[in-house]
């Protein structure tokens, strides 16, 4: 018998004057089509989810449904709030609309010419990944305003679920990159490819400390449909 303390490992367990914020990129919108552009909603594309997005959504929002949250949030654009609908149809709670978390302003390539672009390997796309900014596109967002905004997005969202919540908010992946960037406080474009309705934990301690738990986990979507081609 002995008196002497043991301090074992334990797992990460939320405090209870923190918040953790579940950000889940939006299921795979509708395939961007040469000549025929996405509709805007105040200057960003808004296209909906395709098939295979729906199929997303319903994959993660039973992977949630499963688990403790305390409130939903979305952005304005159509495939946030798309991809939310199989969770809130679950737990009953109603997505609170979140502004400035909309997708970063893509100014000449908005409305799917991002999409186009980077599939065709245009030059003006590698400068935008070399120089990791997306201000190198002629009328984009300009980088510290896209920035000041998501902070303040995300400063909402942790003001508003309150301390001790767990919260899920379906973004896009260039917020969730601009996050965990900024949460890191690493390279501009070290984390801009979260994958189609991946999860990606930030947790929120009350002294303004933030720490990024997971990034891009897609262990709920089960092997990539094949593509034909």
């Amino acid at each position: 018998m002995t008196d002497r303390e043991e301090y074992p490992q334990r797992r990460f367990a939320l405090p209870p004057d923190a918040t953790e914020v579940v950000l889940v990129r939006h299921g795979a919108s509708q395939a961007a089509v040469p000549g025929e552009p996405f509709e805007l909603l105040e200057g960003h594309a808004d296209p909906p989810l395709s098939d295979e997005g729906r199929r997303q959504a319903a994959l993660v929002g039973e992977r949630l449904s499963a688990e403790r949250l305390d409130g939903v949030f979305v952005t304005p654009l159509q495939r946030t709030r798309q991809t939310a609908e199989p969770l809130v149809a679950r737990n009953g709670h109603e997505p609170v609309v979140v502004p400035e978390l909309r997708e970063v302003r893509l100014g000449e390539w908005e409305g799917g010419e991002m999409r186009i672009r980077a599939r065709q390997g245009d030059p003006m796309f590698l400068r935008i990944i070399q120089e990791e900014r997306w201000d190198v596109i002629p009328g984009a967002e300009p980088m510290d305003e896209f920035g000041a905004r998501v902070a303040a997005g995300l400063e909402s969202i942790v003001a508003q679920a309150g301390a001790g919540a767990r919260v899920a908010a379906f973004v896009h992946g260039g917020v969730i990159g601009e996050i965990c960037r900024q949460v890191t406080r690493s390279r501009p474009f070290a984390f801009v490819h979260a994958d189609n309705c991946s999860i990606t934990s930030v947790v929120a301690f009350a002294e303004g400390h933030r720490l990024l738990r997971s990034f891009n986990d897609t262990s709920h979507l089960g092997e990539a449909p094949a593509v034909a081609g």
